[in-house]
């Protein structure tokens, strides 16, 4: 019992002390139709963890879209420089991601369904504002790991505006 509240006290302490950031890819937003949220808390001043919620909206059919339609994102970020505004990062991530496929290439049935996770890297850069304003800049790329329906690669890119707290 003793172990627990003493984890549980840490990871309070840690979480209300340390610095945080809510996001949203309006990249992703405009232009191809996809809700992107995140959230990143700070451990120190040069490594940060968090996660992302992808919510495609753009219909299946489309012309240009993420194959995905819904993936969780957590990501670790080590940020090369600690200047008080402008920050370069390299980052790791698992995508959880799942989508739909077409059976039969060109059919436009798009029967299989697929979840799978992707291990990827991604580079990028982040403005912090004095007032709180967060402006990142991120490319990437992961590969699936498990499935035989779900594409190989999996994209991370964003440009991201949101808030520090």
């Amino acid at each position: 019992m003793k172990k627990i509240i003493l984890v549980a006290t840490f990871l309070i302490s840690a979480f209300s002390y340390a610095q945080q950031e809510i996001k949203l890819d309006v990249a992703d937003a405009i232009g191809i139709r996809s809700l992107e949220f995140s959230y990143e808390t700070y451990i120190n001043d040069v490594s940060s963890f968090g996660v992302s919620a992808l919510f495609n909206l753009t219909k299946q059919d489309a012309k240009f879209r993420y194959n995905e339609n819904i993936m969780m994102t957590p990501y670790f970020r080590h940020y090369f420089t600690s200047e008080a505004q402008w920050n370069f990062f390299g980052e790791g991530f698992l995508g959880v991601n799942t989508g739909k496929k077409e059976s039969i290439a060109d059919s436009g049935n798009y029967d299989l369904k697929y979840t799978d996770a992707a291990l990827g890297v991604a580079i990028g850069s982040k403005y912090i504002a004095e007032g709180g304003l967060t402006i990142d800049a991120y490319l990437g790329l992961g590969r699936n790991l498990f499935g035989s329906n779900s594409p190989i690669l999996v994209p991370r890119l964003g440009l991201n505006v949101g808030w520090r707290f």
